[in-house]
């Protein structure tokens, strides 16, 4: 829908596509752009923190015998699946120590589908709050309660995720409880 999400975080490059924390803390909009329009745009930073123009500074500099390779990874920390994925992406910028500054700074990487839920850690959906009362108890099943992952939520995996999922836990459990004490 044309939104800017800027995060940082842990990105990682598998055989099967992209994972990681900034990943899964941008997941519910990855997930409908592809939905919605077929693919969604990422626009990689490889070097966070280092300008664009000292990366076009270091990248310009003479490399005598030097391979490309080597020099883009001494001058800028830029090797291994990083330099992978700027052959990949853009083999035209690394004749141009200019265009490969900003394609470093700016690597667009198209995502075309999520892998399928049999592979999923983690997936979203769950119970709907509406259909729960204040104890999280299903209206419909009167005696099931349902708490974290169970619901119809999305959260950032971490901290985050596990005091909600104790604290929703929690509730459910004196829910319970209390549901428990009416009937006797």
């Amino acid at each position: 829908d044309g939104a800017i999400h800027r995060k940082k975080g842990e990105f990682g490059v598998t055989e099967n596509g992209v994972e990681g924390g900034l990943i899964y803390a941008l997941s519910a909009p990855l997930r409908d752009g592809i939905a919605r329009g077929g693919e969604v745009a990422l626009s990689l930073d490889l070097a966070p923190g280092r300008e664009e123009a000292r990366l076009a500074e270091a990248l310009a500099r003479p490399r005598g015998k030097e391979s490309m390779a080597n020099a883009m990874r001494k001058r800028t920390g830029i090797g291994g699946v990083k330099a992978g994925l700027l052959r990949e992406l853009a083999p035209d910028a690394l004749r141009d120590p200019a265009v490969l500054a900003r394609a470093i700074k700016n690597l667009p990487l198209r995502l075309l589908a999520p892998r399928p839920l049999e592979e999923a850690i983690s997936s979203a959906g769950g119970v709907m709050f509406e259909a729960l009362d204040q104890h999280l108890m299903a209206r419909a099943v009167p005696g099931l309660f349902c708490a974290g992952e169970m619901l119809d939520w999305e959260a950032p995996t971490g901290g985050y995720l596990l005091t909600a999922c104790f604290a929703t836990g929690r509730s459910a459990g004196l829910g319970a409880r209390a549901w428990l004490a009416m009937r006797q």
